[in-house]
């Protein structure tokens, strides 16, 4: 890719079998309206489908726009992920997958703005509509902090990933091996770049659309448990690099706070004899009388909804 001046944003889109979205996810990046100049850099992961012949299709259309990583076999997101972001050079980085897009033409113009006055954040994310496979778009209403940062963050991800812009600190870091067990790398590198005490920064207003029922953590979604007892070893890994040596505590606070969690949704999906042995692990960490009052609470709903 020819570049004529650094570009101040990255955005990095992985991409994989989704021909019927991709032209209109590219196209979403492409068309914001900046005074600064940005790039598209796209993990393309060995596509069986038209995919990587669209995206080829608007390279030569805006060949100093969008830079395209190939794969000769296809090597799984999470490190498509990490050797996407790698290759983003701009001063700050967005993420846009390829089934979900952006609808505010100043997304990237707004969340700039923002980090370049405010050299204390690292991170700006806003909200989003999430679009379901029966054609429903419905705008998101979690509540938000306003402002947070690493001891908020470590309690769970809160950030969706098609919202956010960050400053690119991947370029003085080392991304750890660890990454590359899980199937998202989102909240880890969200944790890695807030490590230093910098701050998140949340705009209300609808920048994007996400696709609520496309990509692996839709799968993992369908059963709480698992999508805990992935956060729940991300947790551990996390607390065990030296690199996050300083916040031990409220890591291990959030770590209680997730066996807790795990606990109660395999009662409810009805799992019992899993969630009484993790009740009984929890025994010697956690207050005896609160945690039993948990355990049979989500015990006497999952009896309810039979």
């Amino acid at each position: 890719m020819v570049k004529d001046q650094l570009n101040t944003v990255s955005v990095f889109m992985l991409v994989y079998n989704q021909e019927q979205y991709i032209e209109q996810t590219i196209l979403s990046v492409l068309n914001q309206k900046t005074s600064f100049p940005f790039n598209l850099v796209i993990g393309e992961d060995c596509s069986t489908d038209n995919t990587l012949r669209i995206i080829k299709t608007l390279k030569n259309k805006y060949p100093h726009k969008i830079k395209l990583l190939k794969s000769k076999n296809n090597i799984g997101l999470i490190h498509n992920f990490v050797r996407t972001v790698k290759e983003c050079d701009g001063e700050y980085i967005a993420i846009c997958d390829g089934d979900d897009y952006w609808i505010d033409e100043y997304k990237l113009q707004k969340q700039v703005k923002f980090l370049e006055e405010n050299k204390d954040h690292s991170i700006v994310f806003t909200n989003k509509k999430n679009l379901f496979s029966d054609g429903n778009l419905i705008e998101s209403k979690d509540e938000k902090p306003e402002t947070s940062d690493f001891k908020d963050l470590i309690k769970g991800n809160y950030i969706a990933s098609v919202t956010v812009l960050f400053r690119n600190k991947i370029r003085n870091l080392t991304i750890p091996e660890w990454f590359l067990k899980y199937p998202y790398g989102d909240w880890p590198l969200y944790l890695l770049i807030i490590n230093d005490g910098s701050k998140i920064k949340y705009l209300n207003e609808y920048t994007a659309i996400y696709r609520t029922d496309i990509g692996v953590s839709s799968k993992l979604r369908k059963n709480i448990s698992d999508i805990t007892k992935v956060n729940l070893n991300i947790l551990k890994d996390v607390y065990d690099d030296v690199f996050f040596s300083k916040r031990k505590a409220s890591i291990k606070k959030s770590i209680i706070e997730h066996e807790i969690k795990l606990m109660t949704s395999l009662n409810r999906e009805k799992k019992y004899g899993s969630s009484c042995y993790q009740y009984l692990q929890l025994i010697p960490k956690s207050n005896v009388i609160d945690l039993t009052n948990k355990y049979l609470y989500s015990l006497k709903l999952s009896i309810i909804r039979k």
